[in-house]
């Protein structure tokens, strides 16, 4: 099973997008693309998972993960507009008390933006 993940910029913050269900398939390829992204040394990552109707243990490794990575490198990573089932589950694991969870991706960028980088 492949899992469709596209990544853009948006004013030096990476914005990674997977698509679909995030299990223990899946997650280890959105572990690739977060860690390929995170040696790019962006101002910040957010991960907009407004099109992940579904995620496991597996996925919730992988952002915790990859949030430890991007604060010991000095980088944001926020989770944008997960669906509802997705949040309940954060929630419920604790992960909204350790991973900022915003609502939407346009106000991630923002927050990443607003704290990092050279101002102009």
């Amino acid at each position: 099973m492949t899992t469709d993940i596209s990544t853009r910029r948006e004013d030096g913050v990476v914005v990674v997008t997977p698509v679909g269900e995030m299990d223990a398939v899946t997650s280890p390829a959105l572990a690739d693309v977060l860690e390929g992204v995170l040696h790019e040394l962006p101002v910040g990552v957010v991960v907009d998972l407004a099109k992940v109707a579904f995620c496991d243990s597996r996925c919730i490794g992988v952002l915790v993960a990859a949030y430890r990575h991007a604060r010991d490198q000095g980088l944001g990573l926020v989770v944008a507009e997960p669906q509802q089932q997705v949040n309940r589950l954060f929630v419920i694991a604790g992960i909204d008390q350790v991973i900022p969870i915003l609502p939407s991706t346009g106000a991630a960028v923002e927050s990443l933006r607003d704290q990092g980088g050279p101002k102009d």
